[in-house]
Formats: C-alpha cells, structure tokens, sequence
C-alpha cells in the first residue's frame, strides 16, 4: 500500500486558483477511480473533479470556501500500488507518487505543479489547513439528489438542514431550487403557485454571492473578488482599454417574430422546445455575419492582423447564480430555427445550474446579450476580450409605431452594438445592425429566402 497525492490541475488554460465549493467524499471513504471527488469554481465555472486513483481517503486538504492554489495539494488516497495506477496515454508516462515524490500523474488533461509551488489561501485565516476530515460522508439519500436542478451552493444547504431536494418544488426560473425553496420546506410552508416577485428581505444577490439587504446588512461589506468575479472584472477591463469601442443602435418593429414564435410553438415539431425571441436574434445575429464576414472579427494586435472567421461561435450572456459568463454555441451560423432553439436551452440551462465547462467558454467570435427579460429597453456592452461585437437586445413591448399616415401601438425591440472599431467601421456596423433589423422585422421571409 502506498499514499498517493491529488493536486489541484488546471482545468482551464492557464488558471492559477479555483475555490472549494463541496466535497463529495470524506477521510476513511472508499473511492473507485474517476468517482467525483469535489466540487470547485475557477475563474470560468464550476467543475466537478474525479478521482485519478481508487483507494481509501485518508486526508482531504481544505474546507469548503478556501481557495486552493493550482498544484496544491487537494486529496491524499491510500492505494494499491499495483492495482490503482491510473490508465494514462503514452504521452503521460510517470507512475502514482507517493507523498513526498516531485510529481503526482492525474487524468488526461490535467495539469500539475511541483510541490514548491503549492499555495493555499484561506478566506478568513493564513494559516495552512491541516490534513483533516472537512465534511461528513454524503448519505445514500444526497446522491440520489443529485439530478435535482440546484446550484452547488443551495445543494450544500440543503445537505447541511437535512432537505431531501427530490422532494422539493424549484420556482425558479425553468424550475431551478432555489435557497427560498429550501427555507420553505424548512419550514413545511406550501410552495406557491408561481414564482415569487424578487423582493429585497434579509439577503440578496450581487455579483454571485449572497449578501444582506439594505435594512439588515452591515454599513460597509467587503465581497472577494475571485472566481467568476474576477474573470468578469479582468476581462472587462482588458476590453475597455485595449479596444476602441464604438456602437449603433436601431429600433425595429417586431410583429412578424411575435407571429412567428407563436405560430411555431404549436407544431409537433417544436414539442418540447422553449421558443423566444432570443432563438430569432441568434439566427439574424448569424446571417448577418454571413453577409457581412467582417463582423465576425478579432484585431490580432501582436501580430497587426486582423482575424476573419467564417464559423460563428456565438456567445450568450448568462446571469448565473455565481456570476456573469458567456458560452458559446460552436458553428452557430450552421443550425437552423429549432436546432438553434434547442442549442439556447440546453446553453441556459447548464449555465443556470452552475455546470457550465471551461471549454463552452473559449474561442468565443461574436456575442449576444439579452437585456429584454429584465424590463430593459437596450444597453451598451463591453466587448468580450478577442471578439469584434457584441449585439445587445432589449425587451420587445408595444410602442407607438408609424404604419403610413397613422400613428399604431406595434411590437418592437430595440437593437445596440458595440464593435472594436479597430478593423469594423461605422458603414459596416450600421449595415450589419440594420440587416439584423430586417431579419426580426420578418424573420419567416429571411429564413426561407436563406
């Protein structure tokens, strides 16, 4: 028998830190390889890791909170050195070290640190955590929760309370549980019949954590900024400064996608899949780089390149309960209506439950933000870093609209761009805003016509 160190990998490109969410096993618990071990939120989501070794827990380093340093030192497993090697490519050749041995192989993919690189930062303390047991071992009852849509976070407190989640009624947005819903079941109250209006009682929401309200809260409350934050907070700023941005902006009337979407959501073929005006922007959002490939753009500044991409990876802002991100649909411009609408869902949904993977996050080239469901009638974004333009749309709502000689209350939605006006110009912008116009104005003559 040998003792065999997990150290935190790199499961991004180039993340240096990622913070303990849940763990998933305890000290004396039997773990068979690849068996998630713990939860952790870096910079661009949470991951869920697995075990590189099967074996018997003996130290877990770290409680949930503290923000571990890539290459520390995350779980240590008694193994059988001759049975529980991990299976590994060729080009990954060392063996399990032991404690104390320069470097520990994990899984495909998975990057290491020499052991003098390894730090470990508490949240509210210096001093180093000791190898000892954080949590107590998940029951049967918690694993069986766990197809129950939360976030990390609320399956945590419900764990900590005892709430079974399977049994518990999400009213938050496409059914989430959320915080209150445990709290309810806490307290055998009935869950209501729709979702509650958002109200400011004892805490809310702000950038990704919980904090008191205004009545109950502290005069002055200090939020680390890390994990999503930070990446949110370093990447605007980045664009900020290292791009010119410009934008235009258009409002158009929106009757023929209003009809549209209506028309669609009683076909069989749209069983089942959530249609809303997004699904119309992201197909207009993409032909538009078709007629227009220079919207599709990133400025290559250490090179003196400009980089034209003919493959849509459309980003899309998502509100998330840790923050904001945006993933991307690969080879958008490729789908047609109900593929699109069905890659938006399954893009919302993973995004909301806090499952969204590092790699949904990269190569990003052109992006949507959604402002409309927050009652907003349009914004002006900040470039995600190596795009050329993002498209802000605001709520679609009856205004008053010139039809001939008569003034009428008409759908409409109003349409912003930002764009690196670096390599897209005004004339550019203005045509692409504007061809995306004409598609929501009448989406079923843009789709049919190609």
């Amino acid at each position: 028998m040998s003792e065999s160190i997990f150290m935190l990998p790199d499961v991004g490109e180039g993340l240096v830190e990622a913070e303990i969410v849940a763990w998933k096993v305890a000290v004396g618990d039997v773990v068979t390889l690849n068996q998630p071990l713990v939860d952790i939120e870096t910079a661009k989501a949470t991951v869920e890791l697995p075990s590189p070794y099967a074996g018997t827990v003996t130290a877990l380093h770290g409680a949930v909170g503290d923000v571990m340093a890539v290459g520390a030192p995350l779980v240590v497993i008694e193994t059988d050195a001759a049975a529980s090697a991990p299976s590994a490519p060729a080009t990954t050749p060392e063996a399990p070290a032991s404690v104390g041995a320069g470097r520990t192989p994990v899984l495909v993919g998975y990057g290491v640190a020499e052991d003098d690189a390894v730090v470990t930062r508490r949240r509210r303390q210096a001093a180093p955590v000791a190898a000892t047991p954080v949590t107590p071992k998940p029951d049967v009852a918690e694993a069986s929760l766990r197809p129950a849509r939360s976030t990390p976070p609320v399956r945590l407190y419900a764990k900590q309370h005892g709430v079974d989640l399977a049994t518990v009624t999400g009213t938050g947005r496409d059914g989430l549980i959320t915080r209150d819903d445990v709290e309810r079941a806490l307290a055998g109250a009935p869950t209501p019949t729709r979702p509650p209006v958002p109200v400011l009682t004892s805490t809310t929401r702000f950038v990704g954590r919980e904090i008191e309200s205004w009545s109950t809260g502290p005069l002055e409350e200090r939020i680390p900024v890390r994990g999503v934050l930070r990446s949110m907070a370093d990447a605007m700023v980045q664009s900020a400064f290292q791009a010119p941005h410009a934008a235009v902006w258009v409002r158009v009337e929106a009757t023929g996608t209003v009809a549209l979407l209506d028309s669609l959501r009683g076909r069989p073929a749209f069983a089942g899949v959530r249609l809303s005006p997004l699904t119309i922007v992201a197909l207009a959002v993409c032909d538009a780089a078709r007629h227009y490939p220079g919207l599709n753009s990133s400025y290559d500044a250490a090179a003196q390149e400009v980089v034209v991409r003919r493959r849509v990876n459309l980003g899309i802002a998502a509100n998330t309960p840790r923050g904001l991100i945006v993933p991307n649909i690969k080879g958008a411009d490729t789908l047609d209506l109900r593929a699109m609408a069905v890659s938006l869902n399954e893009l919302v949904d993973v995004a909301r439950a806090g499952t969204t993977t590092p790699e949904a996050m990269l190569h990003t080239t052109l992006s949507i933000t959604n402002v409309g469901p927050f009652a907003v009638d349009g914004a002006m974004p900040i470039l995600p870093p190596g795009t050329g333009a993002i498209i802000a749309v605001g709520q679609i709502a009856k205004r008053p609209w010139v039809v001939g000689d008569d003034v009428v209350a008409r759908p409409t939605v109003d349409l912003s761009m930002s764009f690196d006006h670096r390599q897209i110009d005004g004339a550019l912008a203005s045509a692409a805003i504007a061809h995306i116009g004409r598609f929501i104005t009448d989406p079923a003559a843009a789709i049919i016509g190609g």
